[in-house]
């Protein structure tokens, strides 16, 4: 199950490969599935995880959403 601080690191991660948009995106899918994973088997920071996923809304660069 995925961390706070696994999640914080992770939207590092996208921050640094904004610059090619579709590995940002994929990173950033990845991460949300991992955070809904990690909620639906009950994590006890659910709350915290969905707050730090939802903080690659504001990197820079094209979120696709089909």
């Amino acid at each position: 199950m995925i961390t706070l601080d696994q999640a914080r690191k992770r939207v590092k991660a996208i921050a640094a490969v904004s610059h090619d948009s579709e590995e940002a995106h994929v990173e950033e899918d990845r991460l949300r599935h991992d955070v809904l994973r990690a909620i639906s088997k009950g994590s006890p920071d659910a709350q915290e995880l969905a707050s730090i996923a939802l903080t690659t809304d504001a990197i820079d660069f094209a979120h696709w959403y089909a």
